[in-house]
């Protein structure tokens, strides 16, 4: 009930949704394995040509991994307010949206992604789960722009979901 309040904040509520903080994959046993030969043939690299620091971040690469195994992603709150976005904690103001589009070809992926005018800000994706991308789409377009030329997930999203990463 506190999260319902704590966006309540922000206006009035268009559509809320719930995802999954980060995406949890079902990785088997030859996918830990095939990881495991690749980490280690990349220290093995790093070690070889000196270069310490990538060999720390291979390192560190794989803690993350295995520790997002052993914890489940905890449940965020996605909302569409009358001000803007609320992501988690995160908050966006329709202003500092660029645009929004809609990356939709169930089951593979199911994706609404919003670019912002500050170059620092990252293009944020963000899953759909079973919400109505029309209904999403009818909530943003008084309030921002749609860019109807990407259509289709990015290159880093693919590569997350078929690497299962």
């Amino acid at each position: 009930m506190e999260e319902q309040n704590y966006i309540n904040e922000f206006g009035k509520v268009f559509t809320q949704w719930r995802v999954d903080e980060y995406p949890n994959h079902d990785r088997s046993r030859t996918w830990y394995i095939l990881s495991s030969i690749a980490g280690i043939a990349l220290i093995i690299y790093a070690i070889v040509t000196a270069n310490f620091l990538f060999a720390v971040i291979i390192l560190l690469s794989a803690v993350i991994t295995l520790l997002s195994v052993f914890r489940q992603p905890e449940k965020i709150d996605v909302a569409i307010t009358s001000t803007g976005v609320v992501i988690g904690p995160a908050f966006y103001e329709f202003k500092d949206i660029k645009d929004f589009s809609i990356a939709y070809k169930p089951p593979e992926y199911k994706l609404i992604y919003f670019d912002f005018d500050k170059p620092w800000l990252p293009l944020v994706s963000i899953p759909l789960e079973d919400v109505d991308p029309n209904e999403v789409r009818e909530c943003l377009l008084p309030f921002c722009l749609e860019n109807l030329d990407r259509t289709n997930e990015t290159l880093t999203d693919t590569v997350r979901r078929v690497y299962k990463l």
